[in-house]
């Protein structure tokens, strides 16, 4: 596992609303109340509308728009700090004064004793009005306790401030956004900047939530360092230091046996380039040799791409695809390797999904599964938890949702609920892909990345990703080191075949060719 074996580097945390709330009040049981972390935060932003007046010509007029919580208390300290530096600051404060408590309350009271200008219960028109002329708006009006669709004032703000040509500066999370999903509640301000406090909310750095966050900025705010290092906090940031970390050094004299055997099983009449795309991947990522299991005219085809592939033909079905009299030449080579990967492009024939079920069932070492494979086993799902050996799924929504048996608008709605689930439920790792591809340990243990863009969005991405994932593991790595660091430098071998050109342009091909360009950042 990645903090047993390498353990030089410690993951960023980032967290859920209520483990938030626990850190708070702990701190707070340590003599550093809320209002000192309000005020903290409050200065936190303070600095980034700075930053952001820097580009503005002349005096800058900044709008805090508060609502009732203690989202609306950082706001009120905001607005004070900025008034005592001499800019031109006004509150629309959502609701009456009366309404607000706590440290909320006593931050209304000082932002009045320093005359900062205040609009308490702030309607539909003063907030237009005073939207027309703002140059930078403060975003303090829902924070990460908000639950179920945003209503009334709340909203109208969120409509107007979208609707605003300012640049926007969010209190902690865009309002709107779910902290512990990144689900839209409805609706959630577009932010230019966020501001977040402590750590990173989960909601911040999951799609959709994270795209409303524009430039995400973390500030200290004087939280104990041990508290946010707790091990009970089990979400990551799957950041560049934890990548590297993850893959074992390489001896200068190593030979190729050294740097790992790779099976690749995939490919069909109609699906060739999948076979063409994973084994790519896997030559690309370091893997010593390449065997490939396939079809006789799918092992042609790769042979024609990559003649340092080797090719062990296999039987086949009348429509093209493996057979399932495959599985003892299969099973054979698999014994020779550290890593078998099994999946794209199979096809879905009856034969293909017996055979998937015997290699699952009979492979001892570290297996990735990916596509087809997983649609295979969503039939026969005692297959993968009655399976012993070191397992990666590398499913995208749609196959996640068929192997759990849920739609995939629910896969969607929670990626991280349902990526923990299936990670217990089959004892596997789980590589949830999509936009914030999601890595889950069966302990619970996740990581969120933050690589890639959409040109990820093209078939036989995943083919790609399957043949890194397998290379890293018969390279040395774990399966969780490995499934963490081929998430994030396939996502980073995007970005550098992005670079000069648009994102949509990129192919599949283009991600395995720049796989090297991405291992060599440091």
């Amino acid at each position: 596992m990645y903090n047993e074996v390498h353990g030089r580097v410690e993951p960023t945390k980032i967290v859920t609303a209520k483990e938030m709330r626990a850190l708070d009040q702990a701190a707070a049981e340590r003599g550093v109340p809320g209002r000192v972390l309000m005020e903290n935060a409050g200065r936190a932003v303070v600095r980034a509308v700075l930053e952001l007046a820097e580009d503005i010509h002349g005096s800058p007029s900044v709008l805090v728009v508060a609502g009732k919580g203690n989202n609306g208390g950082d706001g009120l300290v905001v607005a004070r700090h900025l008034h005592n530096q001499g800019v031109d600051v006004a509150v629309c404060l959502l609701c009456k004064g009366w309404d607000l408590k706590g440290d909320a309350a006593e931050n209304l009271a000082a932002a009045l004793a320093y005359d900062v200008h205040v609009t308490e219960g702030c309607g539909a028109e003063e907030l237009a009005e005073a939207l027309a002329g703002a140059d930078i708006v403060v975003d303090a009006i829902l924070g990460t306790g908000i639950k179920g669709e945003v209503t009334g004032p709340a909203r109208e703000a969120i409509d107007a401030i979208n609707d605003a040509d300012a640049p926007v500066v969010a209190v902690d999370i865009p309002s709107g956004v779910d902290a512990d999903t990144g689900a839209i509640l409805g609706a959630a301000v577009w932010a230019d900047v966020t501001v977040t406090f402590g750590l990173p909310k989960v909601g911040t750095v999951l799609h959709l939530g994270s795209a409303r966050c524009g430039d995400l900025q973390v500030a200290d705010i004087c939280l104990p360092s041990d508290l946010m290092d707790d091990p009970a906090l089990k979400t990551n940031l799957l950041t560049a230091d934890v990548a590297r970390a993850c893959l074992p050094e390489r001896a200068p004299d190593m030979h190729k046996g050294d740097a790992g055997r790779v099976l690749i099983v995939a490919g069909s009449r109609k699906y060739t380039g999948a076979a063409v795309l994973a084994t790519r991947g896997a030559l690309r990522a370091g893997a010593g040799l390449t065997f490939l299991a396939a079809t006789r005219e799918v092992a042609d085809v790769v042979a024609a791409h990559w003649p340092e592939c080797i090719r062990i033909v296999v039987a086949e079905t009348e429509a093209g695809g493996l057979a399932e009299e495959a599985a003892e030449s299969i099973l054979a080579a698999a014994r020779e390797c550290e890593a078998v990967a099994i999946g794209p492009g199979l096809g879905r024939e009856a034969s293909t999904r017996k055979l998937v079920a015997r290699i699952v069932a009979d492979v001892e070492g570290p297996l990735v599964i990916d596509a087809d494979a997983l649609n295979a086993l969503a039939s026969q799902p005692e297959v993968l938890i009655a399976r012993q050996g070191p397992t990666i799924l590398t499913p995208h929504p749609g196959e996640m949702a068929t192997l759990m048996g849920i739609d995939a608008a629910v896969v969607q709605a929670d990626r991280m609920a349902v990526a923990r689930e299936a990670a217990a439920r089959f004892g596997a790792v789980v590589v949830l892909k999509g936009a914030g591809t999601i890595v889950a340990r069966p302990d619970g243990v996740a990581w969120v990345n933050m690589t890639g863009n959409d040109g990820l969005a093209k078939g036989g991405t995943g083919d790609v990703l399957t043949g890194i994932i397998a290379a890293f593991v018969a390279g040395g790595a774990g399966v969780d080191e490995a499934a963490l660091a081929g998430v994030y430098y396939h996502g980073l071998a995007a970005e550098k075949a992005s670079e000069g050109v648009d994102p949509r342009s990129i192919v599949a091909t283009d991600v395995a060719e720049n796989l090297g360009r991405a291992l060599a950042e440091d």
